[in-house]
Parts: C-alpha cells; sequence; structure tokens
C-alpha cells in the first residue's frame, strides 16, 4: 500500500503534468497566472488605486500649494488606471512574443500604456491652465479658453493617432483621405468656417468680452455668455438664451455698453407755457449746481453737462438735461436717477413751476348776429 507521502508526491507530479501540458502554444500554468491576475486586476484595483491615492494625498496636503492640489485631484482618473497597465505588463513579460497569444497581450499592453500616458497628458492640462491664464490681460477669457480646448483636441488626436500605429494602422493615409473627404465638406460647410473666422476675429480684436453687456443691431442686447467656435451665446435682459451665428458680428455694427466709462442721463423736462423767465433760470440753476455739487455726476471738461432752455414745443417749454453719473453700475445708476429725479421734483414745487402735459385750447369765436 502507497504511504501518504507518496499519494501527495503522486498528487505533485501529475498537477505539474497538468500544468505543463501545452494548449495552443502555451502552457496551462501562464493561462491561469493570465486569469488569476486579471481577477486580481477586477477586484483590487480600485482597492490598491484607492490605497496610492491616499498615500499620495496625505504627502500633498502637507506642502500647502494650491496648485500641486489641483494637480493631484486632477491627475487621480490616471492614476486608478495605472494598475491595469502594470498587471498587462506583467503578462505580457510572462508570455512569448512569438506566440499568437503573447503577440496580442504585447500589444494590448503597449495599447493601456499609450492611453494612460495621453490620458495623463490630458489631465495635465487641466492645472497647468492657471498659467495660461495669465494671459488674459494680453489676449481675452474666451481667446485663452479656446487656447486650452484646442490643447485638449490636440492631445486627443495625437493619442488616437498613437493607438491605431500601436495596431499597426498608418495614420497618414487616413489623414489624406480625410483631407479629399474635408476638401468636399468645405464646399458645402462654407457658412461654418465663416463663422469660425469670425469667432478668431472677434477674440483677436476683442469687440466683446463673455460678461460684457452687448447690443446687436436687428438681433437682440444682453449679457455674453459663451464665444464658440461657430456662435455666441447672448442671455437677454428677461434671461432668455439666444444663440447667434459669429458672423454676424463682423457685418453689423456692435454697441458694447460695458466698455464705457460712465452711463448718461438725457432727459428733456417740459414746464407750462405760463412760467416765467425768472422761473426758467431758477430751475436751470438749480439742476446746474446740484450736479456740479454731487459726487454721484462727473461734470469736467472732458464730461460736461448741459441744462438749457431747449425748445419751445407744442404743449411745453422743454429745458434739457444732459448729465453723466459716476458709474457704469446699473443699479447703481439707477438710485443715481431717481435721486436726480426727486431734487427736479423738488425744485420745480419749490419754484412754483407746473410740468407741462400734451393739452389743446379750443377757442370759440362768438357771433354777434
Amino acid at each position: 500500500m502507497w504511504s501518504f507521502m507518496e499519494f501527495l508526491n503522486s498528487i505533485q507530479t501529475n498537477m505539474l503534468t497538468f500544468f505543463n501540458n501545452v494548449l495552443f502554444g502555451i502552457q496551462l500554468s501562464q493561462f491561469f497566472l493570465f486569469f488569476f491576475l486579471i481577477l486580481v486586476s477586477i477586484l483590487f484595483n480600485s482597492y490598491i488605486a484607492n490605497f496610492i491615492v491616499n498615500r499620495l494625498k496625505t504627502f500633498v496636503k502637507k506642502t500647502g500649494n494650491t496648485i500641486d492640489d489641483k494637480l493631484f485631484d486632477a491627475l487621480i482618473p490616471p492614476c486608478k488606471f495605472l494598475p491595469i497597465v502594470i498587471i498587462f505588463f506583467i503578462l505580457s513579460a510572462n508570455f512569448d512574443k512569438n506566440s499568437n497569444l503573447g503577440f496580442y497581450f504585447l500589444k494590448i499592453n503597449n495599447s493601456f500604456a499609450t492611453i494612460f500616458v495621453f490620458w495623463f497628458m490630458h489631465r495635465l492640462l487641466i492645472p497647468f491652465s492657471v498659467f495660461f491664464q495669465k494671459l488674459e490681460k494680453s489676449l481675452s477669457k474666451a481667446l485663452v479658453d479656446w487656447i486650452i480646448n484646442s490643447l485638449k483636441y490636440l492631445v486627443i488626436f495625437f493619442g488616437i493617432a498613437a493607438l491605431l500605429e500601436t495596431w499597426g494602422i498608418k495614420v497618414g493615409p487616413i489623414i489624406a483621405g480625410l483631407g479629399l473627404l474635408g476638401v468636399a465638406v468645405a464646399l458645402g460647410a462654407q457658412d461654418l468656417f465663416k463663422n469660425l473666422i469670425s469667432g478668431i476675429m472677434i477674440l483677436m480684436e476683442k469687440r466683446f468680452q463673455i460678461g460684457d453687456v452687448i447690443k446687436v443691431p436687428g438681433h437682440t442686447d444682453g449679457v455674453v455668455e459663451q464665444i464658440g467656435f461657430r456662435s455666441t451665446l447672448i442671455r437677454k435682459f428677461d434671461s432668455t438664451p439666444i444663440t447667434i451665428p459669429n458672423y454676424i458680428f463682423a457685418e453689423a455694427p456692435i454697441l458694447n455698453y460695458t466698455n464705457r466709462s460712465y452711463r448718461r442721463v438725457n432727459w428733456t423736462i417740459g414746464l407750462e407755457y405760463n412760467s416765467t423767465l425768472d422761473q426758467i433760470k431758477k430751475l436751470t440753476e438749480s439742476i446746474s449746481t446740484y450736479l456740479k455739487n454731487n459726487d454721484n455726476f462727473m461734470v469736467n471738461n472732458e464730461y460736461k453737462s448741459f441744462v438749457r432752455l431747449e425748445k419751445f414745443n407744442d404743449s411745453s417749454i422743454d429745458i434739457l438735461v444732459i448729465c453723466f453719473t459716476s458709474t457704469k453700475d446699473w443699479d447703481k445708476y439707477l438710485e443715481i436717477k431717481e435721486e436726480l429725479a426727486m431734487n427736479i421734483k423738488k425744485s420745480v414745487e419749490k419754484i412754483g413751476l407746473n410740468f407741462a402735459f400734451p393739452s389743446q385750447s379750443i377757442y370759440i369765436e362768438k357771433n354777434n348776429n
């Protein structure tokens, strides 16, 4: 009878023989190693990635630098993908590269490595966009956003090209074919390119920027929310968004209210015809003195104020009031106008004048017969 040790040796010998068997040119031991590592990568990838990330996070938080914090947050997704890349690297190293399965493992490993590298570069643009934002003073916020987005698309393009090259697909002929297709598309997409060029000119000329209040005659007025490749999004004052093709801005005069230094008040005050010249003079002097002595108004050689008797209207004597407020903020502007209107109303009542309104006088001629 066999002893227990002989029984164990027999089992060991049979197991070694089994695992040394070859299937499709690959030992079964390699198959089991492959499935084991795949199972580990699926089950423990998240755990291993979180373990590494948490350790790095503890180290980064100690620096007190906000840039490396943003860098760390941006690189978390590709870092969580790194364990899978490492596992497939181990797998490809354990298989014969000359075999079919080894060949495909090598391709998969190279593909994952390529995805990781370009994903890492793509996410790296997020924290480093802070340095591009310093160019907003010389360029514009929308143009800087365009540059950052273009770099991201460029990284994605090169990543796809590198991935195709990994599998033996030549990118050159594809680009050449797309070039011919692009010529055909360009003939039918002239408006698209016209909008694109107009959008670039808007950003380069700085006719308006995101956040500016503009008016496009014949179209709309409101706040610029987004300047895109094809169109610009404007939020009207009733909160309705409207999208306008960029080529319109190249052909239409644009009123940019944000770029003005101050807001203007342009009023016509109608007084009754029974007003005396002395009363009218007192009123104009009172308004002029109020404008000159009030810090809410700009009165100097460049921004002059005018309070003058303008004309004799059908039902009134018109007083022209033109002045500039010391602010361009809409809320403050309304407040200043309200104070000016109240002061004028008070002066009119104090002097004994009355505001005119449209009226007609009817004369009835008596017949002596």
